[in-house]
């Protein structure tokens, strides 16, 4: 994996493309660490770089936009404003040198900020792009879909024993009252789904699925107005 913490400047490959997770610190119920939606970008973008020639994992960006989840404890969130102009300032910095920055992105939280952030940057001719680690199918937050993801890549931080389910409502039918009352008023666990039937094995599976789908599309590049990879 060619990392770009672990290089020095003078060996990096010229106009490399640069791959940056971007999570959240958020509750994830009572079963699942903090840490989670950027353990599974960096989980998704450094299984992409193996497969992406001269491509660079960059340290990830682990903070987002969690409103949404403030009334939980832990939770810290930078806000959609203050993402935004992170990520409008990370690319024009890494475009200096970089040929291309991908952000991996693993919180729906942060989507306003990309959109915003990726318009901004594709519109002054910067090669950046940004790649959602959505599940078709999947359940919202810290239900099945994600709990599956963590077993298989960190599951010593799972604490399976104390898992429950939350509100299997679709999350389009729920972000409504999500983003007028927050999460806690929807499921006070904090979970959106249920992670019954989670295995190492399903989350070995969506994480195939998941890298084939950013390489695929990181390799075609096409990229919409919004910065989002199309392919």
């Amino acid at each position: 994996m060619g990392s770009l913490a672990g290089a020095v400047w003078s060996e990096l490959p010229e106009a490399a493309l640069v791959v940056v997770p971007l999570g959240s610190v958020e509750q994830h119920g009572h079963h699942l660490p903090l840490a989670t939606d950027t353990t599974v970008a960096c989980a998704v973008a450094g299984t992409a770089v193996d497969r992406l020639p001269g491509a660079l994992l960059a340290p990830a960006l682990a903070y987002g936009a969690s409103g949404e989840h403030e009334d939980f404890p832990g939770t810290v969130s930078l806000g959609t404003a203050a993402l935004t102009g992170l990520l409008v300032e990370y690319g024009r910095s890494a475009c200096r040198w970089a040929g291309r920055v991908l952000v991996v992105n693993g919180h729906g939280g942060n989507l306003d900020a990309l959109r915003a952030a990726g318009g901004v940057l594709r519109a002054e001719g910067r090669e950046v792009a940004w790649f959602p680690c959505g599940v078709a199918g999947g359940d919202a937050h810290a239900g099945r879909t994600e709990t599956s993801l963590m077993l298989h890549v960190e599951p010593d931080a799972v604490r399976t024993d104390r898992s429950v389910p939350g509100d299997p409502t679709p999350i389009d039918a729920l972000l409504p009252r999500l983003r007028a009352e927050g999460v806690r008023a929807v499921s006070p666990t904090g979970v959106l789904g249920d992670p019954s039937g989670a295995s190492p094995g399903e989350g070995g599976a969506l994480l195939d699925v998941l890298t084939g789908r950013l390489v695929a599309a990181a390799t075609a590049w096409q990229v919409d107005a919004s910065g989002r990879l199309t392919g």
